[in-house]
């Protein structure tokens, strides 16, 4: 009986330690460890994204980031998981110490790139981009970095080489490459030559991609995929502070997180990759000199996004906001002096479009028609071999 109730003394001496040691009291209460130095994900045997930097070691700069992204918060106040985390690159860059951090966020399911310089003897978190799809930060290869020197690239170890706007190899040291001269509002090309590996055998030549210029604000992320050269054709003579405007194409959409507009996040019109463009005619608009109208298309993280660019003989072009791809395209196209609709469709002998009684056709030819923007809400229907198409556009 005695050994019965000293076996019985123990078992609840134990539990009352496991307790403890789980849930309640002063434990409970302490902080997480630091941030992982380096970011856990492998390609086969080849670490994507090892602890690089000349402070990657130093324990104090570690414990320091930790404290400034532990305060951190995203614009609608969710904080980065620490432990899925990751410092990326933690060393001096043009003479000041700077840190670059993958923050997981799970209540957004997103991933943040967080770029932090140091203030004193704390760091802060001075840039912070926000890539929507979770995984897009850790398996992209190249991420943009900005310095008081210039854009900067912060490149995985699949990356043997990366070309710069003009075609020339970056030099690049632990990771991170010299100061590159990218404009403010232009799209330039990059060129990465990744190596082989478990999920690339044979590797890749040419990973392409456009940066979308210097002038890119927070959150967004300025980096577009561009596997087939597409987007810097379309791109190429383009003011990119304009597409990426509230009103422009690439800034139009508000991004919803919850049941509410979130306008200081990425835009759902914000691009990923597949910018292309394809010729929708020629106008001319009361006498005026002809102009060429343009449709551009790219992909985002919640689908296909589409715009027209109207392209005087004289003067700048014209944008307008996005639309999602549907079957009939409606966009309004802020014309200085002839603010206009242009309706757009693939046509075929099968299809009719409707307006409203009255609409003066501008231009009417198949798969395009433009009209003045209407005073107030007008409807417009696309009528196919088993569906008609509707769409609304308010108006002025």
């Amino acid at each position: 009986m005695a050994s019965a109730r000293r076996r019985g003394g123990t078992a609840t001496a134990l539990l009352a330690v496991l307790l403890t040691a789980t849930a309640c009291g002063p434990v409970a209460d302490r902080k997480p460890d630091a941030l992982p130095v380096g970011y856990d994900s492998l390609d086969g045997t080849l670490r994507v994204w090892p602890a690089r930097g000349s402070l990657a070691g130093d324990a104090a700069a570690t414990a320091a980031v930790t404290d400034a992204v532990r305060a951190w918060r995203t614009p609608v106040d969710d904080r980065a998981h620490l432990p899925s985390s990751g410092i990326l690159w933690s060393g001096e860059a043009d003479g000041a110490p700077l840190a670059l951090v993958a923050a997981d966020v799970p209540g957004e399911s997103a991933s943040w790139l967080l770029q932090l310089t140091r203030d004193g003897n704390r760091y802060v978190v001075d840039r912070a981009s926000e890539y929507t799809d979770p995984g897009y930060l850790v398996y992209s290869d190249v991420l943009p970095v900005q310095t008081s020197a210039g854009r900067r690239y912060l490149l995985s170890e699949r990356v043997e080489r990366l070309l710069g706007p003009k075609g020339r190899a970056l030099v690049t040291r632990d990771g991170l490459t010299d100061p590159v001269d990218v404009p403010a509002c232009q799209a330039v090309p990059l060129t990465a030559t990744l190596r082989a590996t478990s999920s690339l055998p044979r590797g890749r030549a040419a990973d392409r991609l456009l940066d979308l210029g210097t002038a890119t604000t927070d959150p967004r992320y300025p980096l577009v995929r561009d596997e087939t050269g597409s987007g810097r054709r379309a791109l190429d003579d383009l003011d990119t502070c304009e597409l990426a405007d509230e009103r422009g194409p690439f800034g139009s959409i508000p991004r919803r997180i919850g049941d509410r507009d979130a306008p200081r996040a990425v835009p759902e019109s914000w691009p990923r990759g597949k910018v292309s463009v394809r010729a929708l005619g020629e106008v001319a608009l009361g006498g005026g000199d002809p102009a060429d109208l343009e449709q551009l298309s790219w992909e985002t993280g919640t689908g296909t996004m589409t715009a027209v660019v109207y392209r005087p003989a004289a003067g700048d072009p014209v944008f307008s906001p996005a639309d999602r791809a549907n079957t009939l395209q409606a966009y309004v196209l802020p014309v200085p002096g002839q603010p206009l609709v242009v309706l757009s469709w693939r046509a075929n002998r099968y299809t009719s479009l409707s307006v409203p009684p009255g609409t003066p056709r501008l231009v009417d030819r198949p798969g395009l028609v433009v009209v003045p923007q209407p005073s107030s809400k007008a409807t417009f229907s696309l009528a196919g071999a088993e569906k008609t198409y509707y769409r609304s556009v308010g108006g002025r």
